[in-house]
């Protein structure tokens, strides 16, 4: 089947959800699908702890970095080590790159399905793979590094509660990729803004011939990245760096060869974990199993009906449960749960999950869709206020300043409509003169209109629906959370943001 991502390409409809789903009805034949009524069972709350039984933790992970850092290979060759690359296919794959000469690019393209992907040598999507462990499972996204796919990148991290942030030690490589023209800073901020809990600094190609497994080189790199990683709001018990050769596969499931008293020349290597240790070792995130349903959505296909996938981001769903879509505001009814290929009866906060759906059709699911509850819907609103820091914009902004919204799957243009109040960074509170400017390293309260109504909820009560991230141009401007939403007519005031 062909699957459609979601926030690739907005349809025409989503623009005006309502009238269009209106039109597109009024222009084709009856539904095939029936109509999914509402019961009062189907509205009544259902304790988690009555239903869901005891599942292997589930955890998202993101492999992010400037361009060449050797992503795609450390993502592929922990792959293989943990025997989620078929033997046969691999072998195969093996004699076409040797055939092209292409030999460098071993593992990289082992991920890079689009032509285009292994035409460049560059990842355009975001890669998409899971293994397991005896302790947990693992979802991996492998996002692209190259400045002109940052739309795609924020999509992985959105999804991700950990990512692996690699960094090349090649001589030149780590400074080229932490200048302000290269993405690894850029990566490490909207990281921060999407949401990541974890951060494990991979510091790459230590058994490179510049660096040949030099400690002064890895601290180096350490030193100079801590700081960045600081400002940005990263404290250092949820940043660990590891050092790492992904090409050879040496730090990510097996630790280094020659340890202390080995006789091998980097013996400072012995004592450090491993990418799989460090992953394992992180305790159990908190889910809001207890919240009501919140699924974002990212794909859409069909196949014996409506499937659609995404991560559930609170509450949980089952089998046979009559679900919301929001904005198109329709009723479905889940005839079919899957967590990577697994055939499951429920699903729950912090799951990647795919849903088939009865009483749905292509029209009712778009960019920024969200399932939920029937009884407590998410909200949308062209309209809200938010606490905004300002990280690095061209200019001043003013009111009136239109930008780009990266929030949950959405990708929406958007007016800062008017600066409410500054914050001051050293005692957070509120400056009774509203700012008439704002300008990098500003933290303000500010009111942002939507050219039409999107889901989203404040940042207190679901993080990832109330975080975002503004773009402009080529440039990740500022991050930001939601602090109130307008959503009947009129105007958020600056004293109704509190």
């Amino acid at each position: 089947p062909s699957v459609i991502k979601i926030g690739s390409a907005k349809p025409a409809e989503a623009a005006k959800p309502a009238e269009a789903c209106k039109a597109a009805d009024a222009a084709k034949p009856a539904k095939a699908e029936p109509t999914i009524h509402l019961s009062k069972e189907d509205l009544e709350d259902v304790n988690p702890d009555d239903v869901l039984p005891p599942t292997k933790d589930q955890v998202c992970i993101v492999f992010v970095g400037h361009v060449d850092a050797g992503k795609s290979t450390m993502c592929a060759h922990l792959l293989l080590e943990m025997d989620q690359i078929d033997k046969r296919a691999w072998e195969k794959h093996r004699a076409e790159v040797s055939e092209k000469g292409k030999d460098a690019w071993l593992f990289a393209l082992a991920l890079d399905t689009n032509p285009e992907e292994r035409d460049k040598g560059k990842t355009i999507d975001v890669g998409r793979s899971s293994f397991e462990t005896e302790k947990k499972r693992y979802i991996v996204l492998d996002a692209p590094g190259h400045k002109a796919y940052v739309s795609n990148m924020i999509g992985g991290a959105s999804q991700a509660d950990v990512a692996i942030l690699v960094i090349s030690a090649r001589r030149g490589e780590f400074e080229a990729g932490f200048d302000k023209a290269g993405q690894t800073r850029e990566h490490i901020l909207l990281c921060k803004s999407t949401g990541v809990k974890k951060l494990i600094v991979a510091i790459n190609k230590m058994d490179d011939e510049t660096v040949n497994w030099s400690i002064e080189r890895y601290n180096e790199i350490g030193k100079k990245i801590t700081p960045f990683l600081r400002s940005v709001g990263f404290s250092s018990a949820d940043v660990t760096f590891i050092p790492t050769a992904g090409f050879l596969g040496f730090g990510l499931k097996n630790p280094i060869p020659g340890g202390p008293g080995s006789g091998e020349s980097h013996p400072w290597t012995g004592d450090r974990e491993t990418l799989l240790g460090v992953l394992d070792g992180f305790e159990s995130f908190k889910r809001p199993v207890h919240q009501p349903l919140r699924i974002i959505l990212n794909e859409k296909f069909r196949d014996m009906g409506m499937v659609v996938s995404g991560r559930v981001e609170g509450g949980f769903v089952r089998m046979n449960q009559k679900v919301l879509i929001m904005p198109s505001r329709h009723v479905a009814e889940v005839s079919g749960i899957s967590i990577e290929e697994e055939e499951t009866e429920f699903a729950k906060a912090g799951d990647n999950v795919r849903l088939r759906l009865r009483g749905a059709e292509e029209e009712d699911i778009y960019q920024g869709s969200v399932i939920c509850h029937p009884r407590y819907p998410v909200r949308s609103a062209k309209q809200f206020a938010a606490q905004l820091v300002i990280l690095d914009a061209k200019h001043i902004i003013s009111a009136g300043y239109q930008a780009v919204i990266h929030l949950h799957s959405i990708v929406e243009e958007i007016t800062i409509s008017a600066l409410l109040y500054h914050i001051d960074r050293k005692t957070g509170k509120r400056l009774k003169q509203p700012p008439q400017y704002l300008k990098n390293g500003d933290i303000a309260i500010v009111r942002i209109d939507c050219s039409s109504p999107i889901c989203m909820e404040t940042y207190e009560e679901y993080p990832n629906l109330g975080r975002f991230t503004i773009r402009d141009e080529t440039k990740t401007v500022a991050m930001g959370k939601i602090l109130k939403l307008n959503t009947a007519a009129g105007t958020v005031s600056s004293t109704d943001d509190n």
